[in-house]
């Protein structure tokens, strides 16, 4: 009853300032980018809540089962991105754009825009997909509801509450969620380790290699994790539509600071309780009882004080939806302003185009809905990770750090990144027990090769090499990136 009381607590809450904040939505501006008037504060809050969600609660827990404090290597990736975005975001929020489409066409061209929105709109609904995966284990633990029908409540709440006012009620939502999910993980933390009888206990407990830098790993296996996460970070549209969002540059440079402080200790917290967790409930793991991914959920619930363990699995649900908001509203604003508004009616008012970004936040809605079936997190989120950071994120950055790259360079490496990694996802999905000898040996390749390097691979020699091979840009392509 505990449990059930406080999660209808937070999401009416949640709702609330939803509907309060759509009150405030006048312009297609305001619902993009909340009308270019966000505070440094507003912008640590909302970059942590939407880069902090169900890949790391889900996946990173999934990981830290698998392989104990190795699992740092996933989180780590982003620690070290956040390092190149703090001399980037003045830089973005200069540029003062609504979306990366916006940033593609500039500098590569109509068809890098369009490639660019196609990629962004893959790896995102993905990304929401396990999002409303991860709000249905929370809500059959809390109510007993069945899972499925979970999944369908959490997509329907996070569908109708990003329709609302779009990223002004993301914004300031969660500047509450990640308030509340700080302060829950660092009293859970201790609570879970007092409960599995202190670290000395959990050591005991855990196999050698959980206790150290590579877990069961090979070097180049971790470095595998780490990029995924790393060139997703650098190049996130849902990160640059917060900085076009900010009221000043200082307010989004100095946002990174912030970002990055939250990021390394909620990040670190999720693993360790996670591994804490999994010394816990290993013989539930072991027997079916749940998933390995839904170890924090699980803990929360049965490891914890009544009232903390409430609270902490509301945050947990509320910061799941948070990450929902962010991923679904940012694809929905390609959609429109991307596709639509650029290239069928550029003429539409703001009254229009309002109501088409609201449809859009449905539509992708239901496809990631019909996505969020797929068993492991953590290899969907990886995947999503791998097509955006080598379908996007090598020609964001060339558009900031490379002048001499061209638009025909960027196309090709937006085309060759997504494609691979996608073909790497179809590839590893066979099952080699009945395919041919020819296709069992290209699914034995992608499992033993993780996507990212290949994917990444194909994007930086076709970026390079195609711009090497063309006409250098004309100054008015790349000024403006570096003024």
């Amino acid at each position: 009853m505990l449990y059930g009381a406080v999660l209808i607590l937070l999401l009416g809450g949640m709702l609330a300032v939803g509907i309060y904040q759509m009150r405030k939505v006048k312009t297609s501006a305001d619902f993009l980018v909340a009308g270019r008037s966000l505070s440094a504060p507003v912008l640590v809050a909302t970059l942590l809540c939407s880069w902090i969600g169900a890949g790391s609660l889900f996946g990173g827990a999934e990981f830290a089962y698998r392989e104990g404090l190795a699992a740092l290597w996933l989180p780590a990736g982003g620690w070290a991105g956040l390092i190149v975005i703090y001399f980037l975001a003045g830089r973005v929020r200069k540029f003062a754009q609504f979306t990366v489409p916006d940033l593609l066409e500039t500098r590569y061209g109509t068809w890098a825009r369009v490639m660019g929105t196609l990629c962004i709109i893959v790896s995102y609904t993905a990304i929401v997909s396990y999002q409303f995966k991860g709000g249905g284990r929370i809500l059959n633990l809390a109510f007993g509801i069945d899972e499925r029908q979970g999944m369908l409540i959490v997509a329907v709440f996070v569908i109708v509450f990003t329709a609302l006012a779009g990223m002004a009620s993301v914004a300031y939502v969660d500047l509450v969620v990640g308030a509340v999910v700080t302060i829950g993980c660092l009293i859970a933390l201790p609570l879970l380790l007092g409960e599995a009888g202190g670290w000395e206990n959990i050591k005991r407990s855990l196999p050698p290699s959980h206790m150290t830098a590579l877990g069961s790993m090979s070097g180049f296996e971790a470095l595998g994790y780490f990029l995924p996460t790393f060139m997703l970070l650098i190049g996130n549209q849902n990160i640059y539509q917060k900085f076009f969002s900010a009221r000043t540059e200082r307010d989004a440079r100095v946002s990174v600071a912030g970002w990055l402080v939250g990021t390394l200790v909620l990040e670190a917290a999720i693993v360790l309780l996670a591994v804490i967790g999994g010394v816990l409930y290993r013989t539930q793991i072991e027997q079916g009882e749940f998933p390995a991914w839904g170890i924090i959920p699980y803990s929360a619930r049965h490891g914890m004080v009544a009232w903390v363990g409430a609270v902490f699995l509301g945050s947990v649900l509320a910061q799941v939806i948070s990450t929902g908001n962010n991923y679904l509203f940012s694809p929905a604003t390609n959609v429109v302003h991307d596709l639509y508004h650029r290239f069928v009616n550029r003429e539409i008012d703001d009254r229009r185009l309002l109501l088409y970004s609201r449809l859009a936040v449905v539509l992708l809605g239901v496809a990631a809905f019909l996505q969020s079936f797929q068993p492991s997190v953590l290899e969907t989120a990886v995947y999503a990770y791998d097509v955006y950071g080598a379908g996007i994120t090598p020609a964001v950055l060339a558009a900031f750090f490379w002048k001499r790259a061209t638009g025909a360079g960027g196309l090709a490496s937006i085309l060759a990144g997504t494609a691979t990694a996608v073909v790497w996802k179809i590839f590893g999905a066979i099952d080699p027990e009945t395919a041919s000898p020819l296709l069992a040996r290209l699914s034995q390749i992608t499992d033993d090769i993780p996507m990212i390097y290949p994917a990444l691979a194909a994007s930086l020699i076709c970026l390079v090499g195609v711009s090497l091979l063309t006409p250098r840009p004309r100054e008015e392509q790349w000024k403006p990136f570096f003024e």
